[in-house]
């Protein structure tokens, strides 16, 4: 009879274990500042390149992995956000995962078609047993990382990585990303088997030597562009 309760806890957990596959960590950060709707400007590159030197490539300086871990997956959804992740991708000889929303025709089409997206790429992170226990890196879409007014636009609908990802129920979770600062990761931890986050934490970017000029203004902060960067001053995606 003992033995049979065992089997039946075990089966029970198990079953458990399969419905949520969480990765145990996801790093969610922004794309680059751009020059369009079509492409990063300079100072983006820039940062897609001293990201993969600093923090998200193999052997990077200031890598936000552990020491022998690899990331399992780079998702992408817009082609800021693939440019952006491309480079240090590339180092890991990883393809990128996609969630294809591109730019052109109306604004609302354009919105919807990322809400879409993005719980395609929640639902698959929370599934994906290649990714379970792993960590996967999220380069997004900044409103659709958080952004109150557009979850106040889809009451009763989750939108954002901050509600999918059930970072609202979290404290010290910012409820909007501000449109000027592309400098900040963040690191979501999940206990194994969990279908919620137990961690979260800011972690801002920082560089020097060669890539010191990268903008590294603290959160919410102007990032000291000017025009002459020919890079989109207003942060809007």
């Amino acid at each position: 009879m003992i033995a049979r309760l065992v089997l039946v806890a075990l089966l029970l957990w198990c079953s458990l274990a399969a419905a949520f596959a969480a990765p145990s960590r996801i790093i969610i950060l922004r794309h680059g500042e751009k020059e369009d709707a079509w492409r990063l400007c300079g100072v983006g590159e820039q940062r897609a390149q001293a990201l993969a030197a600093n923090y998200l490539g193999r052997n990077a300086a200031n890598s936000l992995f552990a020491s022998g871990e690899k990331p399992a997956a780079f998702l992408a959804i817009t082609l800021h956000t693939l440019e952006l992740a491309a480079p240090a991708a590339a180092t890991w000889s990883l393809p990128l995962t996609l969630y294809a929303a591109p730019p052109g025709g109306d604004k609302k089409t354009f919105v919807k078609t990322v809400n879409q997206r993005t719980q395609e790429a929640v639902a698959d992170l929370m599934s994906n047993r290649a990714w379970q226990g792993k960590t996967v890196v999220m380069v997004w879409e900044h409103k659709h990382i958080a952004n109150a007014k557009l979850e106040g636009s889809f009451p009763g609908e989750k939108v954002t990585l901050r509600q999918l990802l059930a970072l609202d129920m979290m404290k010290g979770v910012p409820d909007t990303w501000p449109d000027g600062t592309y400098d900040y990761f963040w690191i979501v931890d999940f206990d194994r088997g969990a279908s919620t986050p137990t961690g979260f934490r800011m972690v801002k970017q920082a560089f020097d030597g060669a890539y010191a000029d990268v903008p590294s203004n603290d959160w919410g902060a102007p990032d000291g562009l000017s025009a002459d960067s020919q890079c989109n001053l207003k942060g809007a995606d």
